[in-house]
């Protein structure tokens, strides 16, 4: 029976799946007093609270989401990849 066998759960392994991303809010873009540098954004990592925490995330890749009005390829979604530097 091909069904029990995808329904056995294997030894080691959680019920529930492991999730490959955390949530961040956009701050805004690199600033100094006068003028803003758009090539770097500043982001909050949800779970982030020092800097000894940033150590991890260090070198991992980002992107941006979002939806636009009209479809490119059937798509209404684009995305925006970045690095954690």
């Amino acid at each position: 029976k091909m069904s029990d066998s995808k329904t056995a759960s294997k030894p080691g392994r959680t019920s529930q799946p492991v999730r490959l991303y955390t949530k961040a809010q956009f701050l805004g873009f690199k600033r100094g007093l006068r003028t803003q540098n758009p090539n770097h954004a500043l982001l909050q990592l949800d779970g982030v609270r020092c800097k000894d925490d940033t150590q991890f995330y260090l070198g991992k890749r980002v992107c941006y989401i979002y939806r636009a009005r009209r479809n490119v390829k059937g798509k209404k979604f684009r995305v925006i990849w970045g690095k954690i530097q």
